[in-house]
């Protein structure tokens, strides 16, 4: 009669015991604030060429192109030669972003490549609860560097994914006039 009763209460200890660590065990690490974000568009990034910090939404009024890219994708770099030629053709009158979402990659790796290349727009690493919203808005294909993804966010703040591909300057600003 005693072991029973034993092996039945030595059980729901152990369970009372691993649901109470299972609360206190969170699949987000310390410090991150994925649950807070509401809009990925709103959390503040810093542009590795200057140090300022920035959010996407404070470019409400005109258009952005965000683009995801990785350091080590030659793809990116012919993507962002047709942003640079973008801007060359239409001055400031778009804001354009580059979000490296590589893991591996950090603000000094961006910082050499943008220099090299001459590049004078924004660029920033994206935090990892940004990148996260990003896949959960536009999925999977939005972190796939080769694939050049660009999101066009407009005037009033709503987002469009383009199409996958290196996208020409007239392509982009054809894009752009379209709007969401």
């Amino acid at each position: 009669m005693f072991v029973p009763i034993f092996k039945n209460t030595l059980m729901w200890i152990l369970l009372a015991v691993v649901i109470a660590m299972s609360a206190c065990v969170s699949d987000v690490p310390p410090g991150n604030d994925l649950e807070q974000i509401d809009d990925w568009k709103d959390v503040e990034l810093t542009d590795v060429a200057t140090g300022s910090t920035f959010r996407i939404s404070d470019f409400e009024g005109k258009p952005v192109l965000v683009e995801s890219f990785a350091v080590w994708c030659p793809t990116c770099k012919r993507q962002q030669d047709e942003v640079k030629e973008l801007h060359r053709q239409v001055g400031d009158a778009v804001v354009s972003i580059s979000l490296d979402t590589d893991p591996n990659e950090d603000e000094n790796r961006v910082k050499e490549h943008i220099q090299l290349h001459g590049y004078e727009w924004y660029f920033a690493v994206s935090p990892p609860e940004v990148t996260q919203k990003l896949i959960d808005e536009f999925g999977v294909t939005v972190v796939n560097a080769p694939s050049v993804p660009i999101i066009l966010v407009c005037e009033d703040q709503s987002t469009r994914f383009l199409k996958s591909g290196v996208k020409s300057a007239d392509t982009l600003k054809e894009e752009i006039e379209k709007g969401c």
